[in-house]
């Protein structure tokens, strides 16, 4: 097990009544689990997104922290927030990354593995 390790894991759902198909407007909302699978705690300091949409419009976006946290997980401690984006196409994917800072000063990088945003397959 390695000493600094943030493991993520993504849930998403594409929101319906916040979305208008007519003027290519559709918003997916994306639940993430972090959890400190190292053997030190450490803070999640900020966070750098790559949205890519089907027409392979790329956008990307850093800020400090998770919805306004910035979360300091002990080994085996996990963090759970929801938030989303809007894109042009019914279909793109997301990845990324956040930056930690361990509680002895090490720095690293937790990559968050990439996910597809897709509207729902309807039967007719």
């Amino acid at each position: 097990m390695a000493s600094y390790e943030f493991t993520v894991s993504v849930t998403t759902q594409y929101q319906e009544e916040q979305s208008d198909p007519d003027h290519s407007h559709y918003v997916f909302a994306y639940a993430i689990t972090v959890k400190n699978t190292g053997l030190v705690a450490a803070q999640l300091i900020s966070r750098h997104w790559v949205i890519t949409d089907a027409n392979n419009h790329i956008e990307e976006v850093r800020g400090l922290g998770v919805v306004g946290n910035q979360p300091l997980l002990q080994p085996g401690e996990q963090y759970e927030y929801t938030s989303g984006t809007a894109m042009a196409t019914p279909q793109g994917s997301m990845t990324g990354e956040y930056f930690c800072v361990a509680e002895d000063g090490e720095q690293f990088v937790a990559k968050i593995p990439e996910f597809v945003l897709s509207l729902p397959r309807t039967l007719h």
